[in-house]
């Protein structure tokens, strides 16, 4: 088994659109799901295949995040680099964090509009992709 993607429902399809493209995703595709209800797939240029969906169901009324669903975590090459487009993009990420110490991950936070948080990674040089078993050891 895999993780596919994660699904987000978002209160105003358009705004969230313009959030997640700016952060760097492409569109894949749109499905109409019925009641004026429409899914937007998408995924990161360097995926093979689709990694976030959009969920816009307008008569559930305003997307409430709760205290369930705590964050989504990218990994960028460069975080700095990433910042400044981010930044030149209108998106507002706050500050470069070290959580594991001045040789540990470079990390960066940032909300959607509905107030879901993402958080940006950059790995140490050397480091593999996300976070394996040899992290804790």
């Amino acid at each position: 088994m895999k993780t596919l993607f994660v699904s987000y429902r978002v209160t105003d399809l358009d705004r969230s659109l313009g959030f997640y493209t700016a952060l760097g995703y492409a569109e894949l595709g749109r499905v109409d799901v019925g009641d004026a209800a429409r899914l937007v797939i998408l995924k990161f240029p360097g995926e093979p295949a689709a990694s976030l969906e959009l969920v816009h169901r307008p008569g559930d009324g305003p997307v409430d995040v709760g205290s369930g669903f705590d964050h989504l975590a990218i990994q960028v090459e460069a975080l700095a680099t990433t910042l400044e487009t981010l930044t030149e993009a209108g998106l507002e990420p706050e500050p470069v964090q070290y959580p594991g110490g001045p040789h540990g991950p470079k990390t960066s936070w940032l909300t959607d509009p509905d107030g879901y948080r993402i958080e940006l990674v950059e790995w140490p040089s050397g480091h593999p992709d996300g976070i394996t078993a040899a992290d804790f050891s």
